[in-house]
């Protein structure tokens, strides 16, 4: 059996899809409030700040992925986010289980260095300490050799359904509503993002190849890293409509910060945003040159499919 620990996200739902397609019909589908995905999915509601419930979540599974997101409150991840890392390392071990740790890019430097694997962890912000803390915590495992495990690693989302990100909220979001569209910082800088569905089909490739463990994996990317001034344009192809935007100074979301808790959420990933953000993902591609990886061509049509469908 494989168990997916936050099944209700764009990531979770995805990889459920994803395990069901071409891996498993016996998936276990855990949030507080499991939801099947797949109609042959196995569901279980548990609150895994509970030691126990962890415990019980991961028990008879071959496989564990960690897909939980937490709402973008600061506090709240420090409360509970490496309680619930600590409980789900626990849980593997107990129950023998593998462990696919689907991480983000929170710890890395943002400046202009391409990062790969080897890049070291160097966070700006508490949001940044904690993705830290969480993956030390995965390879301090790996390293004592007490569990089988891999970081699946990817950058700033943009995709269908669900997906929540900056680019999600500030391009697509704006699109469909016939409106201005914001671009935070620069329009120039080489950006990298992931189609949430390439995201998710990448982790059950490597969740289910046996020597990919004990390792970090960066998840495939378009390889072109457009900035949104190339980005936009090419966006404005696809819609057949010239899509204005303006971009974003700092100082405007350092005043938004004053008065809106998710402006103030923000202020730590910016940084990102004022150098190019490369997002090196060669070994991935190396180790599986079969993985089809979404264009943004593609993956922006499919956006547009979706928005006139509704």
């Amino acid at each position: 059996m494989q168990t997916i620990l936050g099944a209700n996200g764009q990531i979770g739902e995805e990889l459920a899809r994803e395990l069901k397609r071409n891996y498993t019909s016996d998936i276990r589908i855990v949030s507080r409030k499991a939801k099947k995905v797949n109609d042959t999915d196995m569901v279980f509601s548990a609150d895994l700040t509970i030691k126990e419930k962890a415990i019980e979540a991961v028990k008879g599974s071959e496989i564990a992925y960690f897909t939980l997101g937490l709402p973008m409150d600061t506090d709240l991840w420090e409360k509970q986010f490496l309680l619930i890392m600590r409980n789900v390392i626990e849980a593997c071990k107990i129950n023998k289980a593998k462990l696919v740790f689907f991480d983000n890019t929170y710890m890395y430097p943002q400046d202009s260095r391409v990062l790969t694997e080897e890049t070291a962890f160097e966070p700006i912000g508490r949001k940044g300490e904690i993705r830290k803390e969480m993956a030390e915590m995965v390879l301090n495992e790996i390293k004592s050799g007490k569990l089988e495990a891999v970081i699946c690693r990817a950058p700033e989302f943009y995709g269908p359904a669900k997906t929540q990100s900056i680019t999600n909220t500030l391009i697509f979001n704006a699109i469909k509503e016939n409106k201005k569209l914001k671009v935070p910082l620069s329009d120039t800088k080489k950006r990298s993002l992931i189609w949430t569905p390439d995201a998710s089909r990448a982790t059950a490739l490597i969740g289910n190849t046996p020597d990919a463990f004990n390792e970090t994996w960066h998840l495939p990317v378009d390889e072109s890293h457009l900035n949104y001034k190339e980005f936009i344009a090419l966006a404005s192809k696809i819609y057949g409509k010239e899509l204005k935007y303006k971009v974003i100074p700092k100082f405007v979301f350092s005043i938004g910060a004053l008065f809106s808790k998710r402006a103030k959420e923000l202020q730590e990933l910016l940084p990102r945003y004022e150098h190019a953000n490369v997002f090196d993902d060669s070994k991935f591609r190396k180790r599986f040159p079969d993985f089809v990886v979404t264009s943004y061509r593609n993956g922006i049509e499919e956006i547009k499919k979706e928005q006139l469908s509704k």
